[in-house]
């Protein structure tokens, strides 16, 4: 009678029959091509209208900050997408084969699960080349990964297991040497999914996953794997009793699993990924299928029969999004390497700018009285000065000829002084007074009832002297009202600007999410 074949053997006979024919992503290249193409031309093109402002002012600075910093990454997009070449090299190198990153901090046993893969594999007669990357360049090895209860990857590592499944194991983004993280970084690009390996003793530390966000939101699968699921027990040996290492009961496996499974969507969640992409987590225990000659009772308890059943359940997926990986390689170039770095340097100066814009609009009322009271206090203090000298002729139109030349001459100064930031051009003074305030006579009268006379004995600008006081207040807060008006179209002109340039990125990445979308469906 025939036998069923265990998960084990499925899976790793299933393994060489996927193909991996990629699907003809070049209209989705080409579309991703003229977006970044337009993007650059905006960029390029953009130059803030200051018009109003003085080149040294606070605001016209910032401006220029803006359009320098468009303008530099307008140069960058259009650079070869150097950060992923090293990556992109190692992904062509496996063209032919299902790679899987193995991720962990440095105690989740990433190294020892490779291992134990690898050895299965060989048992059925599989070959297992181990694999370094140096200098950017693939070495192959006889030494199978170093195990440890420290850190032990310091470099990229894989094996290729069988003709087309390769496990990368990773130097731990929790190490504590930095460039083992950006060396994950470097190439993490190249699988075409992700187990995340969790140890029993402190399992589903979610916060792991923010260091999977790239790679969770470029559509890859998350498998979950508790390792070390295992504890010790008391046992009693010929009347002593005896502490040995079992497998961790179902029960228990199945309460961690669920709390892993849990947090794990919560955090997908609050990272705006679909939990679609996480697998039900499982647990496996390698000591224990080690310890026991990986019999086939104790590779099912010790959790390894659903890891198999598992990873060939994960292929799928994974290999779709091999399929369209091209695309998908380009379009993470353009949304990180592009509109984030864009975002990132873009808002905080619009933000900034804005800032100082609001601020310089709160300012410009107490400005504008400033102005106009400087602008009366030295046009009046001549006043008096400006009557006598027209009083002789009694020459009311002199008089306010010399009070607006007064008030031409004053204001620009008073601009400079007081909207120093503004290139403003005030318009001349218009100064209105009533036809009935002139200079008035002093008459005093002498003689007889009978033969009054009168006399002139000066001259009374009292009336006149407040009439044109008046005619200058209302003339000047006229003329820095229209001043500063200038002044506030200049900074809504900025500020309209801004809002045009968000509306232009908005819609830049409202198009490319709407290429991920459909680069997404296109191999559905």
């Amino acid at each position: 009678m025939k036998t069923d074949l265990s998960n084990e053997l499925r899976m790793i006979a299933g393994i060489d029959t996927f193909e991996f024919g990629a699907h003809n992503v070049d209209d989705l290249l080409q579309a991703l091509e003229i977006w970044l193409n337009a993007l650059c031309e905006t960029l390029q093109s953009h130059r803030f209208v200051t018009r109003g402002l003085h080149a040294h002012s606070a605001l016209a600075r910032e401006a220029a900050a803006i359009d320098a910093a468009f303008h530099a990454h307008s140069r960058d997009c259009a650079q070869p997408w150097a950060s992923l070449e090293a990556a992109q090299s190692l992904a062509d190198s496996f063209d032919d084969k299902f790679m899987l990153l193995v991720f962990g901090k440095f105690n989740a046993g990433k190294s020892a699960f490779c291992n134990f893969i690898a050895e299965r594999f060989v048992a059925h007669g599989k070959n297992a080349r181990y694999f370094h990357v140096e200098a950017g360049r693939i070495v192959e090895t006889s030494a199978c990964f170093e195990e440890g209860a420290t850190e032990t990857t310091v470099r990229l590592q894989g094996v290729c297991l069988g003709e087309k499944l390769v496990l990368l194991d990773t130097p731990g983004l929790h190490s504590v040497v930095p460039e083992n993280a950006a060396l994950t970084q470097r190439f993490i690009e190249s699988a075409d999914g992700v187990i995340w390996l969790t140890s029993s003793t402190s399992p589903g530390q979610v916060q792991e996953l923010d260091d999977l966000s790239r790679e969770l939101h470029r559509n890859k699968p998350l498998l979950p794997v508790v390792t070390r699921s295992d504890e010790y027990d008391e046992d009693e040996i010929d009347g002593e009793l005896v502490r040995r290492l079992c497998n961790k009961s179902e029960a228990r496996r199945a309460l961690q699993e669920a709390d892993v499974q849990a947090r794990a969507q919560e955090k997908l969640f609050s990272m705006g990924v679909s939990s679609a992409l996480l697998k039900r987590p499982l647990s496996v225990s390698v000591h224990m299928a080690r310890e026991q000659g990986f019999a086939p009772v104790a590779m099912n308890e010790a959790g390894f029969e659903r890891l198999y059943a598992a990873l060939h359940a994960i292929a799928g997926p994974a290999l779709e999004y091999k399929r369209r990986k091209r695309a998908e390689v380009a379009l993470h170039h353009l949304e990180e390497n592009v509109l984030d770095a864009l975002y990132a340097s873009a808002q905080p100066l619009l933000l900034q700018m804005r800032n100082s814009a609001q601020r310089a609009l709160a300012q410009l009322t107490e400005q504008q009285a400033q102005l106009s009271d400087a602008v009366c206090q030295r046009t009046l203090a001549a006043l008096p000065d400006m009557l006598d000298a027209h009083a002789v002729e009694r020459d009311v139109e002199g008089l306010v000829r010399a009070l607006t030349t007064a008030i031409d001459e004053t204001f620009p100064g008073c601009v400079r002084e007081y909207l120093a930031e503004y290139d403003v051009v005030p318009d001349n003074v218009r100064l209105e007074l009533s036809d009935s305030v002139r200079f008035e006579d002093i008459v005093i009268e002498s003689g007889s009832a009978n033969a009054r006379v009168q006399e002139v004995i000066g001259v009374d600008y009292q009336r006149l002297h407040n009439a044109s006081r008046q005619a200058v207040v209302v003339g000047v807060r006229q003329l820095a009202h229209e001043i500063a008006g200038q002044a506030h179209a200049a900074i809504n002109q900025l500020l309209d600007q801004a809002a045009k340039l968000d509306d232009v990125l908005l819609e830049s990445k409202a198009r490319l999410m709407a290429l991920k979308d459909e680069i997404r469906t296109h191999a559905a």
